[in-house]
């Protein structure tokens, strides 16, 4: 789920030349044209709101989810490179040019995989603490189980209605929160467990690549790091790494978490002192 907030405010100029400012997706909802050919499809009008054709049972049935469906379990399988239109229609046994009435371009089949996804990431909770928590642990969860995933969340928000929806639910969980505090909150957790999930799953990657886990990469350049240390150039990282604690991947998740949400209470509780608690949300 992409954090609201994330500014996208567009301009457009009148009639007489001015040029004035919008809400945010405002251009959306322009006037909108066809593009003349074999093909038409309907600028200005996402994929979420056109109407697929009428379903038809012969040579083979299809639909929107169907083909979003297949084009998941390749990407599971064998990650994006994997994904075409070409492909999702041989595992689909269609011509691929039966798939360009449902989807215009690959562009919007991804959005549709990463919609999808978020059916498995749904932010419960009875504190803003429990919603934000359950947001990155849901998130890691989805993403460990779609690598994939993790090289198409970070951008632009997503507009889907399953995106929109785990939105709404970690907003409404933190309701009675000040804008001002909810925004940027929300905003770090999504950039943390994002940042997270791209490290793990590059790791993953770089294990079956090189064919060794973490530790056998460490021992590996274990030598190299004790000739280094012992030049006495690097004294903080050589206590950090004989020293330090070595936590699993799950650990390390979930303490850096902590950290954060503790600074983000400490953030509440700082401006409901100052404040008082009958300030209302903007």
């Amino acid at each position: 789920m992409q954090h609201p907030g994330q500014d996208q405010a567009t301009q457009a100029g009148s009639d007489n030349g001015d040029v004035h400012s919008h809400a945010p997706f405002d251009s959306l909802y322009r006037p909108i044209h066809c593009i003349t050919g074999q093909r038409c499809i309907v600028i200005g009008m996402l994929v979420w709101e056109r109407p697929e054709p009428p379903d038809r049972p012969m040579p083979a049935p299809l639909s929107r989810e169907r083909i979003v469906h297949a084009a998941i379990q390749l990407a599971d399988a064998d990650g994006l490179d994997a994904v075409s239109l070409r492909k999702v229609a041989a595992v689909l046994d269609v011509g691929p040019m039966r798939l360009y009435r449902y989807i215009a371009t690959k562009e919007e089949l991804l959005d549709l995989m990463v919609d999808t996804v978020h059916t498995e990431i749904r932010p419960v909770g009875d504190s803003w603490r429990e919603v934000l928590r359950s947001l990155a642990e849901t998130t890691r969860q989805a993403t460990h189980r779609h690598e994939w995933l993790a090289d198409l969340i970070g951008g632009r928000p997503q507009l889907g209605p399953n995106a929109l929806a785990a939105g709404e639910a970690v907003l409404a969980g933190m309701d009675g929160i000040d804008l001002e505090t909810v925004v940027p909150a929300v905003s770090a957790v999504n950039a943390y467990v994002i940042g997270a999930v791209r490290r793990e799953i590059t790791e993953r990657r770089a294990e079956r690549l090189s064919g060794m886990d973490i530790k056998q990469w460490q021992a590996t350049f274990g030598p190299y790091l004790q000739r280094t240390f012992a030049t006495g150039r690097f004294p903080a990282l050589a206590t950090v790494v004989r020293d330090g604690p070595h936590l699993e991947a799950d650990q390390t998740f979930r303490i850096g978490l902590d950290l954060l949400l503790d600074g983000i209470e400490a953030r509440i509780s700082d401006r409901h002192a100052t404040e008082g608690p009958d300030r209302h949300r903007a």
